[in-house]
């Protein structure tokens, strides 16, 4: 019965771990042997960085029988066993994480240049109207030194008629004055002077 249960412990021990993924190496490859040394002949090699499944492990010898990816099982040395994951099996990842990364930039910049269209618009827009209003404000100031200028001219050809109307006053009353003092000195001459009758001196 004791020899039964610690067949079992043993059996447990030497029992593979599933749960965890096991990799050739990179950088290498190794041979796979059909025993647990290299005095066993050799049935394959498994390239590095490819996936195995860890059967057992006989420390005595240093080797590690395994089952590759084609479904091959064979023994290999220990120290080309890693858990760590190759680089030919995170390739792809990331390979595929970059794509993702280059797709998430590739649209960044896409909307960035469509933002900095959509502001390129927008400011060409915004200098148009600043230059339709200072177009605008051009025209509107030259009006108004043209308005100026002719309020000026007409200002002054006001004064010019007020100061010609006051002339024609002044001529017309000293004409009249003079007419009036021409007619007082000729008026004595031409109405003849009565004679005094006798009934005056009485």
């Amino acid at each position: 019965m004791k020899k039964l249960i610690i067949m079992l412990l043993l059996s447990l021990l030497t029992m593979p771990s599933f749960a965890r993924d096991y990799y050739i190496a990179d950088k290498l490859f190794t041979y796979m042997h059909s025993g647990p040394s290299n005095q066993y002949r050799i049935i394959g090699s498994v390239d590095a960085g490819e996936k195995i499944q860890l059967i057992k492990s006989n420390k005595e010898t240093g080797y590690s029988e395994v089952v590759d990816t084609r479904g091959r099982k064979g023994w290999v040395q220990n120290k080309f066993i890693t858990s760590t994951e190759s680089m030919a099996s995170r390739l792809p990842r990331l390979e595929e994480e970059l794509a993702n990364v280059k797709q998430l930039l590739a649209d960044a910049e896409k909307k960035t240049n469509q933002e900095k269209a959509g502001l390129v618009d927008s400011l060409n827009v915004r200098n148009k109207q600043i230059s339709e209003l200072e177009t605008n404000y051009s025209e509107i100031s030259q009006k108004l030194t043209t308005s100026q200028s002719e309020v000026r001219q007409l200002r002054a050809k006001l004064d010019t008629q007020e100061e010609d109307l006051l002339m024609k006053y002044f001529m017309y009353g000293g004409g009249v004055a003079f007419a009036g003092i021409l007619f007082g000195m000729l008026l004595p001459h031409i109405v003849p002077k009565r004679k005094k009758s006798r009934s005056d001196w009485v």
